[in-house]
């Protein structure tokens, strides 16, 4: 027990120091993104026979562009640690949603919002599910391929790579797992035989990943941009600094 203890007590001290020096606005981007993917996902925007996209996919380049920023200076162990917090958060958020929801009210007919708003046990099963899985994936894939860039790090074309490689992957790992979780194993059940086929659930995710890889190839060299200011003026150099004394 002293062990597990004395883990806990280091990981709630680094998750401390790390909230402490990453900048506030990404942060609360990369969580009120994730709390829109998880709202966005309930609207289907098209559906053909091969393809089918949800409306999560307007929003969900953004997680990843943040998730990419803080890999990329701070290390993929700092950008799973985000991510675990911002899921949290999205729960607590349905949360109060969901008790919003069931509070009755004779103002007027509040059935829509309760709808919306009080939302789905499945729905936010696969978005958690494929949020926290493809968050490790991207993160993981974002630091390795940097690895890879010995002679230039920190140049336009390593970030490039890292972002471009690691979003594709990732996105389509969570396009398809969160449609396969929702679209295949419940909607058929509870939404009255709606449902997506694998064959639209792979679609979706190579167009969702496609898409998302377009906007982060928009969007990515404000990102670059943002770490290499950080590195510039030594943002967070409390909790590298405390990494680095980890690893000695």
């Amino acid at each position: 027990m002293s062990k597990v203890k004395a883990w806990l007590q280091k990981q709630k001290k680094e998750t401390s120091i790390l909230l402490r020096s990453i900048p506030t606005p990404v942060v609360t981007l990369f969580v009120v993104s994730v709390i829109c993917m998880n709202l966005l996902a309930y609207k289907t925007l098209l559906q053909l026979d091969f393809i089918a996209l949800d409306g999560g996919i307007l929003i969900s380049w953004l997680s990843f562009m943040c998730m990419d920023m803080i890999t990329k200076h701070f290390g993929p162990g700092a950008s799973n640690r985000i991510s675990v917090l911002a899921a949290m958060i999205n729960l607590l958020t349905c949360l109060i949603f969901f008790v919003a929801s069931i509070i009755p009210s004779n103002a007027r007919d509040y059935s829509a919002f309760n709808e919306i708003f009080g939302g789905t046990w499945f729905i936010l099963l696969g978005s958690t599910v494929a949020f926290l899985s493809s968050a490790v994936i991207n993160n993981m894939l974002n630091w390795m391929i940097g690895r890879a860039f010995r002679k230039n790090p920190d140049g336009r074309l390593a970030y490039a790579m890292r972002a471009y490689v690691s979003t594709f992957i990732g996105q389509f790992w969570d396009n398809f797992i969160f449609s396969v979780i929702v679209f295949v194993g419940f909607a058929p059940v509870f939404w009255n035989g709606f449902h997506w086929t694998i064959l639209q659930c792979a679609m979706c995710s190579l167009t969702g990943a496609v898409a998302e890889l377009m906007m982060e190839i928009v969007f990515s060299p404000i990102g670059y941009r943002i770490v290499t200011g950080w590195k510039a003026t030594a943002v967070g150099k409390e909790y590298l600094d405390y990494i680095a004394q980890g690893r000695k």
